[in-house]
């Protein structure tokens, strides 16, 4: 790196949000960079567990006001947020930015993305409505009603600061609970800025409350006997130990893993096409999307020539630079430290024989040399027992792996142990039914390269993606932040008492 943490100390502080505060915390701090130029941009607050107490404090006092306001003022509330969003997208965008490393135009898909699901929650009147029915029996009526958990907590990853902290905090808060979010440290200062709207917006203060840090704030979250619920996306084994934790601990748990996401090409799909949605879906954000394409499953050599004589020149093509760049395509990756993660892979995948047409490895960005930049790279004859294959790399790289036909490509993409994501491109649609119907994955696009659910379906994976019941965001999120009460009454007439009854209550 182009500093060493000593040289952060009178840098910019980026510290927590408790009960409506900015707080510079207790403990030590990290760097925070620009991944564009590899410099020290600001110190990161690490929460002790302190902190986090005094963060689920301010929630658990916050609770009682809150979850009693109407939904309509609630959703009050998220309007004027929707509103404040919109108003300083370019600001929230130009952070993320600096942070992460994505385009500017990434950057601002990004926070639209969140503000659907902001966009949703202003239904929140609407979502928490029960059922009733009368006379479900002589003289009794029934029905149900959704109530608030208490403290939530979310734990976000780095690669989407503003999108995947919205998928949470809207819905868990427009349901009436409370929340404490932990970002990324990587990337943290949005989370400020959007805490700061919900504020402007008219939250009550201790609502929303946000601990920076690294793996000790999330222990104590997890611990906390008054946090109820747990919300994270990341890596694999973070999402099993979190799972895990969370649940022995008595909370309630959705935790979203990796993905390796394949894309399968059919002989019949547009070429050209599905060579241009590789290249969005593999390269875009530099491959650090848990719904990026890494895999592509040519059926056919034939198809596999021709994909692979698209794909080349346009992965050579890509403008890498610093994410401000209108004309630049793919930003930098989050560290060094990952980029030499990514680095080892490559070179792992040739020693395992696969054929490395484009070399993304030493990639230099005039202007920014200390930044970490890789460029894109791309796979072909990559198989099954290959790591590049079987790992999620998480960067701009790209595997091409040939199958026979489609029985083959679709055991291939069903034998993975991650089911994240994954498309195919074709003109046959009895194929795209025979697809969707078969595939072992939770979330599939046809002809659509990264099939991320609207706001107003859920989003989630299947086998080692997702642990836990409940998937993010749409019907699936009011679920998750809510229990159900049922209710069942008669109001007795003054007639005499028939005596007890010792037989099963039956309609």
């Amino acid at each position: 790196m182009s500093a060493q943490p000593s040289e952060h100390t009178a840098l910019h502080a980026i510290g927590h949000y408790i009960n409506g505060q900015l707080h510079n915390g207790s403990g030590s701090s990290l760097p925070s960079y620009n991944p564009a130029t590899g410099a020290v941009i600001g110190a990161v607050a690490m929460a002790t567990p302190a902190d986090v107490h005094a963060a689920v404090q301010a929630a658990e006092a916050a609770f009682h006001d809150w979850s009693q306001t109407p939904p309509l003022k609630r959703a009050r509330v998220m309007f004027r947020f929707k509103e404040l969003i919109e108003r300083d997208m370019d600001k929230l965008a130009a952070v993320i930015t600096r942070e992460h490393g994505k385009v500017f135009s990434d950057a601002k898909g990004e926070v639209v993305r969140g503000l659907e699901v902001v966009e949703y929650a202003c239904g929140i009147p609407e979502l928490l409505k029960g059922e009733y029915t009368e006379q479900i029996a002589n003289d009794i009526d029934a029905w149900t009603m959704r109530q608030p958990l208490g403290v939530c907590a979310g734990i976000t990853p780095f690669n989407f600061p503003a999108m995947v902290p919205m998928w949470m905090f809207p819905m868990a808060i427009a349901c009436g609970n409370t929340f404490v979010l932990k970002p990324s440290e990587r990337d943290p200062s949005v989370s400020l800025m959007l805490a700061e709207l919900l504020k402007e917006a008219g939250l009550p203060n201790g609502v929303f409350n946000v601990v920076q840090g690294d793996k000790v704030a999330v222990d104590a979250l997890l611990d906390h006997p008054n946090v109820r619920a747990m919300s994270f996306v990341g890596s694999t084994p973070i999402a099993q130990y979190i799972y895990s934790r969370g649940t022995a601990n008595g909370k309630r748990v959705q935790a979203l893993g990796g993905a390796k996401n394949h894309m399968i090409v059919m002989p019949d799909a547009d070429i050209e096409k599905a060579a241009d949605a590789l290249i969005g879906a593999g390269y875009g954000a530099a491959g650090e999307r848990c719904m990026a394409i890494s895999v592509a499953v040519a059926v056919g050599d034939a198809t596999a020539d021709a994909l692979m004589a698209k794909l080349a020149p346009k992965v050579h093509a890509l403008r890498i630079g610093d994410g401000m760049n209108a004309q630049v395509d793919m930003g930098p990756v989050i560290t060094a430290q990952h980029r030499d993660k990514i680095t080892a892979y490559i070179e792992d995948g040739i020693t395992a024989g696969a054929k490395l047409v484009v070399d993304g490895r030493g990639h230099r960005v005039a202007g920014c040399e200390q930044g970490f930049f890789l460029g894109g790279s791309l796979f072909d004859r990559v198989t099954p027992d290959m790591r590049i294959y079987k790992e999620e790399i998480f960067g701009p790289v790209l595997c091409v792996v040939r199958a026979p036909d489609f029985a083959n490509a679709l055991k291939l993409v069903n034998e993975h142990e991650y089911g994240n994501g994954t498309a195919i491109f074709t003109r046959d649609g009895q194929v795209a039914r025979e697809f969707a119907h078969r595939v072992q994955v939770g979330m599939i696009g046809i002809n659509v390269p990264i099939p991320v659910p609207m706001a107003f379906h859920s989003f989630g994976g299947w086998k080692k993606s997702l642990f836990g019941d409940h998937h993010a965001h749409g019907p699936e999120a009011v679920r998750f932040y809510t229990r159900q009460k049922a209710v069942t009454q008669r109001w007795l007439v003054s007639e005499g008492s028939r005596g007890p009854e010792f037989a099963m209550p039956t309609h």
